[in-house]
């Protein structure tokens, strides 16, 4: 059993030298210049007093320091914890703690002072000034270390951070390589972050595979399809937003694009027929972040014939569909049950959910499905109450939780409407206690939650549809909604 590889941007770095790694703004640099930006900043990381077997927390923004950063602390063999840039400082703060991180990696868009009273905190742009000496780095990575932690919030509200070794990253880019291919001319955009499973999976890729990444600080469609035009991209990562923006802004699919990667939930007929009609490459996926990434994908041979599908698993991956222990028949719905070696090792100090979630090797997604007579998979809910807005995740009782701490709510339900831009946002339902605002609402919000999980809309109910068992039936609020909108 493999136990162990050589460092990926080390080797990377001996076997293609000159081989364009990243491409940001208007620079470029070769994996030879890659591997030695990334060694100087873990020797200014080591004298800044992280050593092997710690963990480092970075809240950065799509720059290229940032992939710097995730190398280097690979090439002192520390845990990297990625942070939402989106999220609160109050969000922030409970995963800095709870991934017990020894340092935490920044730059001036962000406020030192809001953590440096429970963490070492640096600035990354102050790195320069660092004196450093020459270090040893860790030439190889132990497969079932821990590589990254990303956190992702629970159906209970408590983030719960996601343990993604070496050997999962490396399964999830080879899996993705034998279904999408690899040609030496793949130069991969990502406009998504890289704090999400689906932006950094492409840095693993790009030295796995020897492949140029086409780093973009945030999505703008101009900046894309001339990134596109310059630099010959031939894979972009998307979510339905980002395609729907595509679309919107052309006539037809730039030449040297051979894959749309999407995500983010399954893309509606209206998309998909457009696309068709343009010559947009789409492959439709469901994945999460505890399968690093995609492990269900949907070429575009079946797109059209098996619309609403999100494929079939990838080599090296298993899914089925289970029901009280037994598993299902084709089209009986039941919970999706996943399993590969791109499948997380655990929840990190969460012993009774990985309890939980783990049988007989199978991961428990707690997402609804069914595969048909063919074996292409349909995902029905989304982790039951997700709402997906944009392509990011939104756990109602994570926003519940917030507004509940609110003195004036008594009672609070969250689940997604449909929105035209976003696919889908988040409106709250309320039992009051005393009269407060929508405003009041919002901006109390504002202070504990990432703006994206900010209800749309407040309304105000007599009382919140319930079971027997006085358990939240999320799926009738809007039909139980005869209450003003606030």
């Amino acid at each position: 059993m493999l136990t162990e590889q050589p460092n990926w941007l080390i080797q990377r770095a001996q076997l293609t030298p000159e081989r364009i790694a990243l491409i940001y703004g208007g620079n470029s640099l070769t994996f030879a210049e890659l591997y030695a930006a990334s060694k100087k900043m873990a020797a200014q990381l080591s004298a800044c007093s992280l050593h092997k077997g710690d963990t480092a927390a970075i809240l950065l923004g799509n720059r290229a320091e940032m992939v710097y950063a995730v190398h280097a602390c690979f090439l002192l063999g520390v845990k990297v914890v990625l942070l939402n840039t989106k999220l609160s400082k109050h969000e922030r703060l409970f995963q800095v703690e709870d991934s017990a991180a020894q340092l935490l990696l920044t730059d001036s868009n962000f406020r030192k002072q809001d953590y440096e009273h429970i963490i070492k905190t640096v600035d990354v742009d102050e790195l320069t000034a660092v004196e450093i000496e020459d270090i040893e780095v860790e030439s190889y990575m132990q497969m079932d270390d821990t590589a990254t932690l990303m956190y992702t919030s629970g159906t209970t509200g408590r983030p719960k951070g996601v343990q993604q070794t070496f050997g999962n990253h490396y399964f999830s880019a080879v899996s993705s390589a034998l279904n999408l291919g690899v040609t030496e001319r793949d130069r991969w955009l990502i406009a998504l972050p890289l704090f999400h499973i689906s932006g950094l999976s492409a840095l693993f890729k790009s030295v796995i595979y020897g492949m140029a990444v086409v780093l973009h600080e945030r999505f703008s469609v101009s900046d894309v399809l001339d990134s596109v035009s310059r630099h010959q991209v031939t894979i972009i990562s998307a979510v339905q937003t980002m395609l729907s923006s595509l679309l919107a802004e052309t006539d037809r699919c730039p030449d040297s694009i051979r894959c749309i990667l999407l995500g983010g939930g399954p893309a509606p007929l209206s998309l998909l027929e457009e696309c068709r009609q343009k010559g947009f490459p789409v492959f439709q996926s469901y994945g999460l972040t505890e399968t690093c990434s995609q492990i269900v994908t949907l070429s575009p041979e079946f797109s059209m014939d098996k619309l609403g599908s999100a494929g079939k698993p990838l080599f090296s991956c298993e899914i089925r569909i289970e029901k009280d222990g037994e598993t299902c028949e084709p089209l009986e719905h039941g919970e999706i049950m996943v399993k590969g070696p791109n499948v997380m090792k655990s929840y990190f100090n969460r012993e009774s959910v990985n309890e939980a979630s783990f049988h007989n090797g199978w991961f428990k997604t707690g997402d609804l499905g069914y595969l048909d007579d063919e074996g292409f998979l349909y995902v029905l809910d989304r982790r039951s109450d997700l709402i997906i807005s944009g392509g990011e995740n939104i756990y109602p009782a994570e926003v519940e939780s917030a507004l509940l701490a609110h003195p004036s709510v008594a009672e609070a339900g969250v689940s997604g409407a449909e929105d035209p831009k976003w696919g889908k946002v988040p409106h709250a339902y309320l039992v009051l206690r005393n009269p407060v605002s929508a405003e009041a609402l919002a901006s109390f919000c504002r202070e504990r939650l990432a703006k994206y999980k900010i209800p749309a809309k407040f309304f105000v109910l007599d009382q919140l549809p319930r079971n027997a068992s006085n358990k939240l039936l999320r799926h009738q609020l809007k039909d139980a909604c005869k209450g003003e909108l606030l």
